[in-house]
């Protein structure tokens, strides 16, 4: 696709800023490829070296402390954009575009696994022991779990390997998630963009450029504004101060947590007893959104069905309240309370299409 073609693209003239969040995922996306390419230069995968190379890029390295602070703080911004963009498409019920839809459900998989690999490498307390955790994971996966386990690790438990094996996909990944990247902003231009009121635009198209490629710089002007206010003036807020302890194998931390954005697939995991159960309701509080789809023929826009708006805040209502239970200690109420959240999370799904199908028959 030309250059050009993409800049005639006609787009519906009434889809709002809502809309600017993908122009948003994508410069993140490059910042951090630019970024993460810089910070390995310096970077040493060496469980005796890691932590010792990540402080001395903040203190030795001209800059170093801006392009860490950027890699580590633009990592949550990538997640907080990459969330806003796939709450977009449910509320418009974007999934209809299926290639798009699905495409982009890849990246969000691929997305999470870069992050985890990430968190890994400055191999803090925190990064040791979330390691520990999520890979020992695998062990729970039938007769092959503890043969994968063994493979990760590279050993019988966290080593050299280890580290060397999540810094070499942590590097080469992201380059193959600006590829998907770039598919799925074709898969876009095949059919167009949908609207807010999920109705045929064809009668009113605009030019993609000059009219959203300014609404475009609008939001990464002021975006750029705040994320470098944050580096400069909070630059660890989103940050585990037990990341800024070495690793150490024989000291627990307190509590153990990841990064915010795999908050609410961590609370599903830790509210379900059984081990293997809990890996089979992380996984599927992911890949239900690909299930969307299967209703897009007979579905009707958010915007004509009440049913389906009530459903989308609850879900997203449901979603911050699992993040925060996370974060509290498996004790009385919060389990009970998680667990009912996790039941509730997952039957907004078949709700979705319940309502959807009722709200069509009501108004025949």
């Amino acid at each position: 696709m030309k250059t050009k073609d993409i800049m005639n693209l006609p787009t519906p003239s009434n889809i709002s800023f809502w809309w600017n969040f993908g122009s948003l995922i994508s410069m993140m996306l490059v910042i951090q490829i630019i970024t993460g390419t810089f910070l390995s230069m310096f970077y040493c995968p060496n469980i005796n070296l890691a932590f010792e190379s990540t402080m001395n890029i903040y203190r030795n390295i001209n800059f170093g402390w801006i392009m860490r602070n950027s890699h580590s703080n633009g990592a949550s911004f990538f997640f907080m954009f990459l969330f806003m963009h796939m709450s977009r498409g449910l509320y418009y019920s974007s999934f209809k575009m299926y290639k798009t839809w699905m495409s982009g459900m890849l990246m969000l998989l691929t997305s999470m696994m870069i992050a985890f690999m990430g968190y890994i490498l400055p191999w803090g307390q925190m990064s040791f022991w979330g390691a520990t955790v999520i890979t020992n994971l695998m062990s729970a996966i039938p007769y092959l779990g503890n043969s994968i386990l063994l493979w990760m690790w590279g050993g019988f438990n966290l080593n050299n390997l280890t580290l060397n094996r999540m810094f070499t996909m942590h590097f080469i990944f992201p380059f193959i998630l600006l590829i998907m990247t770039m598919m799925h902003i074709m898969f876009i231009h095949e059919k167009g963009s949908l609207n807010p009121l999920g109705t045929n635009s064809n009668i009113d198209k605009i030019p993609f450029h000059i009219y959203f490629t300014i609404k475009d710089l609008l939001s990464m002007t002021l975006f750029l504004m705040m994320m470098f206010t944050t580096i400069m003036i909070w630059p660890y807020k989103l940050s585990d101060p037990e990341n800024f302890i070495p690793a150490n194998p024989l000291k627990t931390p307190p509590h153990i947590k990841p990064e915010w954005y795999f908050l609410m697939s961590y609370s599903i995991l830790r509210s379900i007893p059984n081990k293997l159960g809990g890996i089979l309701a992380m996984g599927m509080s992911i890949l239900i959104f690909l299930t969307l789809p299967m209703m897009k023929k007979n579905f009707m826009s958010s915007q004509f069905c009440p049913f389906y708006k009530i459903l989308m805040w609850n879900l997203m209502i449901m979603v911050l309240l699992l993040m925060w239970f996370s974060t509290m200690p498996m004790m009385e109420p919060f389990t009970k309370m998680n667990q009912m959240l996790t039941f509730f999370y997952f039957l907004n799904f078949p709700l979705m299409f319940f309502m959807n199908w009722l709200w069509k028959m009501l108004i025949k």
